[in-house]
């Protein structure tokens, strides 16, 4: 295990499920789920046994460093890495890289969002386990597809010929095509083909394999950050780092590599997952009750309710009569009653 390395994406801002979230405190460090642990320490979490504490990163906004070292305490300070600017997944990933690259030029490494729910831990970390070994023995770029259960239009899709597999091990196929988020009629079409999963945007390759297809499809970060390996670790880094993030342009690594790279393979998982980014999502992983009602926070009693979801925090007990559909989310003072059909038209509200 001294090689696997973990790198979790902290620097989202997650505004749509406010008044929960806002620019100060994005959803990743929020008990969204009122499990007593904020959605980055469930990440970290389910990573126990599979990479050793001293090889975790997290790479945030340079805004959300005091708070990643009050939530996850047991992550080294210096693999902390901030981002001066936001500048999508690309040069995140890419900094990481090279950064562990100083420390270990034969880390394996698994990259990952800081705010997606994964239901059952064993099976994820069977399918990662796989995943990895691949990753580590090969010069593949390997991503978690997830098994579709319905036709949504809100994620990505990896089309792959699930009926031939890899040679080298059992369960990873050859990714032919990434799809960004589909109408409604292409998103059908994939389902009912069986040959495209949801994209998890959960990555694994080896360091040595991302920085060469950094190289090759994005030599401009790649040289910018490679140009850092004599400050990286010293009190130079943050400095250099900011000078670097203000000459690059935003671009996801899905557009710089995975759809232009050749060996992109993928290891269709069925664990129940869900990248959390509406209030239907979220309440699709809370418990519910005979009519689709979900609370967390205060007691809340339904009346003539359904399907809706009930989130608070400052105050004693609930009462919801009447409603179908529909978001009731409180905090510090701010109350949110929005129909869930609408729920898209909350940015507009704040």
């Amino acid at each position: 295990m001294t090689n696997q390395h973990l790198v979790i994406m902290a620097g989202g801002i997650g505004s749509r499920f406010w008044p929960l979230s806002d620019e100060k405190t994005p959803k990743q460090f929020l008990d969204i789920l009122g499990t007593g642990r904020t959605l980055i320490q469930l990440t970290l979490a389910r990573f126990e046994g599979i990479v050793p504490i001293e090889n975790v990163w997290v790479v945030t906004s340079q805004d959300f460093v005091a708070t990643v070292r009050e939530q996850l305490p047991q992550v080294q300070p210096s693999h902390i890495l901030a981002e001066p600017q936001r500048r999508n997944t690309a040069p995140c990933i890419c900094y990481a890289s090279w950064r562990i690259k100083k420390e270990n030029p034969r880390a394996n490494i698994v990259v990952v969002p800081s705010d997606h729910i994964i239901a059952d831990i064993p099976a994820f970390q069977a399918c990662l386990t796989g995943a990895m070994e691949f990753s580590a023995e090969t010069d593949a770029i390997v991503t978690l597809g997830i098994r579709p259960t319905h036709p949504e239009t809100g994620f990505g899709y990896i089309k792959a010929d699930l009926s031939y597999s890899s040679s080298r091990l059992h369960g990873i196929f050859r990714v032919d095509e990434f799809t960004e988020k589909p109408d409604t009629e292409r998103a059908e079409a994939f389902v009912k083909s069986g040959n495209y999963l949801w994209n998890s945007g959960i990555f694994i390759w080896n360091v040595s394999t991302i920085i060469n297809a950094f190289r090759v499809y994005c030599p401009n970060i790649s040289q910018a950050f490679e140009g850092l390996m004599p400050v990286y670790g010293t009190d130079s880094e943050a400095e250099a780092v900011k000078e670097v993030y203000a000459q690059l342009e935003p671009i996801s690594v899905d557009y710089a590599i995975l759809e232009k790279a050749e060996e992109v393979f993928v290891c269709p998982a069925n664990f129940p997952w869900s990248d959390l980014g509406t209030w239907s999502a979220l309440r699709g992983q809370l418990p519910t009750d005979a009519y689709g009602n979900a609370a967390v926070g205060a007691p809340t009693d339904f009346h003539e309710t359904r399907h809706s979801i009930v989130h608070t925090e400052s105050i004693k007990r609930v009462v919801v009569q009447g409603l179908d559909g529909y978001i009731v989310a409180e905090k510090n003072g701010i109350l949110l009653i929005c129909k869930l059909s609408e729920e898209q038209r909350i940015r507009l509200f704040h």
